[in-house]
Parts: structure tokens; sequence; C-alpha cells
């Protein structure tokens, strides 16, 4: 079962004039597969590595955020697409020891 994880676009993601999305459009992104990781090292990604996020955010998010689209994100949803994204590639004991109450 592929595990997924969502949220709202704060702001509308707007290319040359073109609204691609919506604020308050919700993204989901899937948890990647191996395969969509080809190319890109996990520490850039776990360090929020905007060109690394860049690269995969097409590969594992619906609808699509585009390359182009990505570099017109708002830096909060930017930043919600990193944390999300860092939730899926830590193991479960780096989670646990990040907050042991979870």
């Amino acid at each position: 079962m592929t595990k997924t994880a969502s949220f709202a676009l704060q702001s509308a993601i707007t290319v040359a004039g073109i609204a691609a999305h919506a604020a308050g459009d919700v993204i989901s992104i899937r948890q990647p597969k191996a395969g969509e990781l080809r190319g890109l090292s996990t520490n850039p990604l776990i360090q929020g590595d905007y060109t690394a996020l860049e690269t995969l955010a097409p590969r594992v998010t619906s609808p699509q955020i585009t390359k182009q689209q990505f570099a017109e994100m708002d830096p909060a949803d930017l930043t919600q697409f990193h944390l999300e994204v860092l939730d899926f590639l830590l193991p479960s004991a780096a989670k646990q020891a990040v907050s042991p109450t979870e």
C-alpha cells in the first residue's frame, strides 16, 4: 500500500500570468519509491535542498507540480512540501528520537 500525504496550498501558483493551482488546492504527495529517487541523494532531500525537491516534485505530486510551477511556489508551501517528503524519508526510529511521544 502506497503512503500518501497532502496539504492545501497557502498561495496560488501562477506561471506566465496563468493560475496553475489556486490557493486552497489540495496537493497529494505519494511516498517516493526507489525509482522516483533516481539521480537524487536522500541527504539533500532531508536537508531541504531546493534542486533536489524541485526534481522530486513532478514525480510524486498529484495534481502534478512541474519544475516551472515549483519555482513559483510560496516559500510556506515549499516548506510544507519539504516537511511531507521528510516524513516519508525518515525511518521510524529517527522520528521516535526526535519526538518520543508519537
